[in-house]
Parts: C-alpha cells; sequence; structure tokens
C-alpha cells in the first residue's frame, strides 16, 4: 500500500510541468520542432548523449532505456525560456501576378517575428519496482511555434500574419534491464495538437484575415535499448514513431466559415548516443539524430461538408539530421561543469522556407552546471546560443505555396535558450544501488 501511494504521488508530480509550448518564430530544431524543451542538463551540452543516458532522467524523452540508469524512485522537473529572433526584410519589390507585374501596395519588411519569446515545460519521472523493471513517464512539447510580425500589414501578408502550434506530449514509460549489459525499453505518446494559421485575404492594408484552426490528440510510441558493454560506456539507440495527427477544425474567410478536418503526418526519428568515461572528472557524450521530415509535404484541408478539399498546406520538406559532442568536468564532489556543440542539417530550405519560420541550417553553442545540493536534490543549468544561416523566402514561382504574390525577402537569425531544471530523489539512496549507472 505504501509503495502504490508513493507511485501516485511520483505520478502527480511528474504531471506538474504539463503546459503547452508556444516557441518562437524559428524553433530550436528543424521547422516547428522542439528540441530545448527536453532539459537543463542535456541542454548544456546541445543534447550530446542524450539516448545513452549522458543527458540525466530528461534522456528517456529520447530513449526509453534510458530509465533502468536511475535506481530508485527519481523525478526531474525543467523550464525553458526561448528567445528567437528573425525579421523578413525584401529583398526585391514585392509584385502582382508575376515577376515583372504591377507593385504590390504594402513593400515593407514583417519587423520581429519571434515576440517576447516562450516558455517550455518538461519533466521525467523513473520508478524502480525490481532490480530489473522499471515504470515512469514523461511529459514535454515536442512541437511548438508562435510566429507574428511585429508588422501585421507587411509585403508577405498573404503567406502569412500569424502562425501559432502548441503541444502536449504524455508518454508513459517501461523499461527492463535483460543483463548487465542491456536495457531495453518502451513508451505509448498521447500527443495533443492545436494549431492556428493566419494569413491576409488581399494585398490591400485593410485586408481581412483567413483562419484555418484545429486540434486534435493522437498516439505514437517509442522504443530503444543502451549497451554497457564495459565500466564507463554506454550506448543508446532509439526510434521515435510518426504521430498521424488527425485535426478537426474551421477555415474562417472573409465570405463563410467552414468545417474542416486534415491529417498531418508528424516525422519519426532515430537517435544514437554515446557517453565515454575518460577519468573520475572527465567525461565524453556524442550524439546523432535523424528525423524523417521528408514524410511532411502536402497537407490537403478537407471540408467537412462533401469531403472536398477547401485549400492545402504544400511544405515539400527535406529529411533532417543534428550531431552533437559535448564534455562534463567534476569539478569537486557537488559541482559538474559542462559543455557542447552541434550542427543541423535542416528540413527548410531556400525552395519552401515560409514566412511564419526563419530556419535554416543552426550551429549549436551550449553551456551549463549541475550542483547536488543534498544526496536527493540536484540543481541544473543550461544555457543555448544558436546561429541560424541567412534564411530566404522566395514566392518568385516555385515556391511549394505560391500565390499570384511574388515575393523575396532575407532574415538573419538567431535564438538564445535558458533552462533550469531540479531532479529529486524520492526514496533512501543509500538503501538502494544502481544496476547501470551514469558515472
Amino acid at each position: 500500500m505504501d509503495s502504490m501511494k508513493g507511485l501516485v504521488r511520483t505520478a502527480a508530480a511528474a504531471t506538474v510541468s504539463l503546459a503547452a509550448l508556444l516557441a518562437a518564430g524559428s524553433a530550436s530544431a528543424s521547422s516547428f520542432a522542439i528540441r530545448s524543451g527536453q532539459g537543463a542538463e542535456g541542454l548544456g551540452m546541445a543534447y550530446a548523449g542524450a539516448a545513452a543516458g549522458g543527458t540525466g532522467l530528461s534522456g528517456m524523452a529520447w530513449n526509453p532505456a534510458v530509465i533502468t540508469m536511475f535506481p530508485g524512485r527519481n523525478s526531474n522537473w525543467n523550464y525553458t525560456y526561448l528567445k528567437a529572433t528573425a525579421s523578413y526584410d525584401p529583398t526585391s519589390p514585392t509584385r502582382l501576378g508575376s515577376p515583372a507585374g504591377p507593385l504590390s501596395p504594402i513593400q515593407n519588411g514583417t519587423g520581429d517575428i519571434g515576440g517576447d519569446g516562450a516558455g517550455i515545460p518538461a519533466s521525467a519521472s523513473a520508478w524502480q519496482l525490481t532490480d530489473r523493471l522499471w515504470i515512469g513517464m514523461t511529459s514535454g512539447a515536442p512541437y511548438g511555434l508562435r510566429s507574428k510580425p511585429e508588422n501585421q500589414v507587411h509585403a508577405g501578408q498573404v503567406y502569412g500574419r500569424s502562425a501559432k502550434v502548441t503541444t502536449i506530449n504524455v508518454a508513459p514509460t517501461i523499461g527492463y534491464q535483460v543483463n548487465d549489459w542491456l536495457s531495453v525499453g518502451a513508451a505509448v505518446q498521447i500527443q495533443y495538437f492545436d494549431a492556428s494559421l493566419k494569413q491576409a485575404s488581399g494585398v490591400a492594408p485593410s485586408a481581412a484575415p483567413v483562419i484555418i484552426e484545429g486540434d486534435t490528440i493522437d498516439f505514437g510510441y517509442r522504443f530503444g535499448f543502451t549497451l554497457t558493454p564495459m565500466a564507463g560506456t554506454s550506448i543508446g539507440l532509439a526510434y521515435r514513431s510518426p504521430v498521424r495527427q488527425t485535426l478537426e477544425g474551421t477555415l474562417r474567410t472573409p465570405a463563410a466559415v467552414i468545417p474542416v478536418k486534415a491529417n498531418l503526418n508528424l516525422p519519426d526519428s532515430v537517435v544514437l548516443g554515446v557517453s565515454q568515461v575518460i577519468n573520475e572528472q572527465w567525461q565524453v557524450h556524442a550524439g546523432l539524430e535523424w528525423t524523417n521530415w521528408s514524410r511532411f509535404r502536402n497537407i490537403p484541408i478537407v471540408s467537412q461538408i462533401g469531403g472536398v478539399p477547401a485549400t492545402s498546406l504544400n511544405f515539400q520538406y527535406d529529411d533532417a539530421w543534428f550531431m552533437s559532442a559535448g564534455v562534463e568536468y567534476k569539478y569537486n564532489r557537488d559541482l559538474t561543469l559542462r559543455a557542447g556543440v552541434g550542427y543541423e542539417l535542416s528540413a527548410v530550405n531556400d525552395r519552401n522556407r515560409t514566412v511564419f519560420i526563419a530556419d535554416n541550417d543552426r550551429l549549436w553553442l551550449s553551456a551549463g552546471a549541475s550542483y547536488q545540493v543534498t544526496e536527493k536534490l540536484k540543481l541544473d543549468l543550461g544555457y543555448a546560443y544558436i546561429d541560424v544561416k541567412k534564411a530566404t523566402v522566395n514566392y518568385n514561382g516555385a515556391h511549394p505555396q505560391q500565390a499570384a504574390v511574388f515575393y523575396t525577402a532575407e532574415a538573419k537569425p538567431y535564438i538564445h535558450i535558458v533552462s533550469a531544471g531540479l531532479t529529486y530523489r524520492w526514496d533512501d539512496p543509500a538503501q538502494t544501488q544502481p544496476v547501470v549507472r551514469k558515472y
């Protein structure tokens, strides 16, 4: 009975941080994906080694088998603030009908599309039931966007005035240690998705908006394993399934409100992580992640009256790759310092980029620290600066979402991220020894 009450308390604590996520302008991963919401410890070294448990308890969000690396009963809570800055400035006169057509009545840029930034919560809990069996849960927001141009009346307004994507992902998790060197894990993803896209119905400053909005709850899964071939070495490999989000909502135009539905095939991914202890003070990590964004292409918006397409969203994305490396230095018994670097090959390019997202290939520079306050309580702090390559939008006739307005513009995006985390162990650490540990 006491164990059951403890399980309920831990599960309740893990859900405290569940909240909607709105990331700003240029997300911290390709398109509207969010990587930075998973944990302060991982942020401090660009999430290197996450699938191998190198980023602490939050590594469960990448690889559910990581749960077996934490003996006893543990919970982790994180809150991240992300501030993205990007402004699209026209690089040629905006014209109507063709590149040589008449000038549009509006020629100004968007101003900053990132606004005041956004907060990103995440949590993870792990409960060891036996020497070999764990259960737990993660919560967070793997996707999110809040893009609202400072100038709502701008030259590209027919392509976008604002966008908002909110997600909540809750993943009950189970892990099993097969033997001294192999652990496996699996999780069920329960994902809420809400989206709202707004654009102008014309080129006049007073043009009324066209709004598409809808939401849904759908399901996916994760599974993975960790290997410990020798003391101090950990290798993790995991797969995250696609989630087919079946949105229902409305298309609002100046003339009508139409009930619509749409199927969004969000990408699956594979992540590999390696962590290696050098000595009592130094540990190094590396990670590689592939995301199948090429499945995210054409999305018909279908009327629920008659079942005919009302419009469509055409993205035509490429696959994305993320590589990172990090190092940790144990300064003394309680203080650990870390740093990392990462590079991402984005799903978005000069052919398919939209005014909502100033996304491109990006360089991560990260640093952070952990402080063990007591045997049960640890505090984490992480920071990352993301330098995004110059981003251009080219509605010059070949864009997947091309309309009658010919518009080109350029942004120079960058992102600041800061994250704070707290890890608490509910049981007595002296009474439980780890089966597989992060050294």
